[in-house]
């Protein structure tokens, strides 16, 4: 398996620490507000990553934070008037209900900064002790310099560095580099006790706590969106280095690409985030899902209106070739389809696999009737599918998909209307036909006449 790490600027072949364990950790949400489609691209593109690797090793171990201490939430709570753990469990419920959306697992571990503040405090006691932090007027602040390959990540110098860095210069710090550990906390503020006082961990030292209390000192993978690369990942390589006297953090780092709405970048000054749970009201889960991995993870992806219905339209493809093959249960022990795989194993080439997945779409059509043979693509075909988690329902609940709390039409009344359009289609009364189709089509159901006869959908 050859997969492209941040860190050497190359793809290598992927060894695991531990051939019986892999283990991966990848930055998960802040939860002060809805998820965008920007933030669902690392979730899906890690999802089937996680998969693959299940594949591959006997196990897996996947930890995906979830950030409940964060200035922001702060914020909306305090405009609220409540706590940030209500704002946090808001936000952090409302999040897996739009991955499990997606169909994005859950992963072995979900752990929360709150959850781990004991955690936090001894490694940045370790980090003083050390001599890689400081305290100065009630911060706790990690010196960059104390760190020789500080910049490898993002292959920037030190300097260069220093100059672009989301720090304020405080006059309490040593180098204007340095990050923030720990922090104080006013009395209107969120804070726990420390040997510092009052106050709250900064950012960066939480994703390294809470790896190193579930993962260990080493990890396999860290992934996150590119983004992430300067500066969190990169102090999260400086502060756990230090903190384990000189071990590597993470052997393998990946990053997903940006996502971009209509060729522009994602913002909410510009209007025009996109949330999960919009999407969600107006096409199936899967069809985000698809559209999500038709560009390789490493690269941008352009997301419009058009390329999800055109995703839409291809799943309407996959779900049709397994329909036309409903007539035979899907062969037992038949493996993945090896171009498929050979696609996945390659960096996790997504639109490698999806073109091989359409391909036994296109098997399944020249299948003719050995059930032999329709048996095997079937079996492939969900087989594969269940590694880019599609293809996970019936065609008729694919097919029967309306969105949340619209009215629709009952199979009874829609299978009254075809039979009637079928009678008048056999008297040649192709008037009555066209008239029950665009009547069906108004009320958001589409038909389809085939070889077998009339199949439908809601639009």
């Amino acid at each position: 398996m050859q997969l492209h790490n941040t860190l050497s600027g190359r793809k290598e072949t992927f060894v695991p620490q531990d051939p019986a364990c892999v283990t991966m950790y990848v930055c998960g949400p802040t939860v002060y507000n809805f998820a965008h489609i920007g933030n669902a691209r690392p979730a899906v593109v890690f999802d089937v990553l996680a998969r693959v690797l299940r594949t591959r090793f006997p196990k897996v171990i996947y930890a995906r934070n979830i950030t409940d201490i964060d200035d922001k939430i702060g914020k909306a709570a305090a405009e609220e008037g409540v706590g940030i753990e209500v704002i946090a469990e808001r936000y952090a419920k409302a999040y897996h209900e739009d991955l499990g959306g997606l169909g994005v697992a859950p992963p072995d571990h979900e752990p929360r900064v709150t959850q781990h503040l004991p955690q936090i405090i001894d490694m940045i006691s370790r980090l003083i002790d050390s001599k890689h932090a400081y305290e100065a007027e009630g911060h706790v602040l990690f010196h960059t310099p104390s760190y020789a390959d500080y910049g490898q990540l993002s292959k920037r110098d030190p300097q260069s560095l220093m100059a672009g860095a989301r720090v304020e210069v405080a006059p309490y710090k040593q180098n204007a580099g340095d990050f923030v550990l720990w922090k104080p906390s006013s009395a209107e503020q969120p804070g726990w006790e420390s040997p510092w006082g009052r106050g709250r961990p900064g950012w960066h030292i939480e994703c390294s706590a809470m790896a190193e209390t579930i993962l260990g000192d080493t990890i396999d993978i860290h992934g996150g969106g590119h983004d992430l690369i300067f500066p969190h990942h990169e102090n999260e390589i400086a502060q756990s280095v230090c903190a384990h006297g000189g071990k590597p953090f993470s052997r393998y780092w990946l990053h997903n690409g940006f996502l971009n709405m209509d060729s522009t970048k994602m913002s909410k000054s510009l209007g025009n985030v996109l949330l999960v749970r919009e999407i969600l009201k107006k096409v199936p889960g899967e069809a985000a899902r698809l559209l999500l991995l038709t560009a390789h993870y490493r690269q941008p992806l352009d997301w419009t209106e058009d390329a999800l219905s055109e995703a839409r339209k291809k799943l309407d493809r996959l779900y049709g070739a397994l329909r036309e093959l409903s007539d035979v249960q899907a062969s037992e022990n038949e493996p993945a389809h090896d171009a498929f795989m050979d696609a996945l194993l390659d960096d996790l080439n997504t639109p490698g696999a999806l073109a091989q997945l359409f391909e036994l779409a296109h098997e399944a059509h020249r299948a003719g009737s050995d059930a032999a043979e329709r048996s095997r693509i079937k079996a492939r075909l969900l087989n594969c599918g269940a590694l880019l988690g599609l293809l996970q329902q019936t065609p008729e609940q694919w097919f029967g998909w309306t969105p949340p709390g619209s009215e629709q039409m009952s199979e009874a009344e829609i299978e009254d209307l075809l039979a009637q359009r079928a009678a008048a289609r056999k008297s040649k009364d192709f008037a009555e036909s066209d008239r029950i189709r665009d009547l069906l089509k108004s009320r958001g159901v589409l038909v389809e006449d085939s070889k077998d006869g009339q199949r439908w959908r809601f639009a």
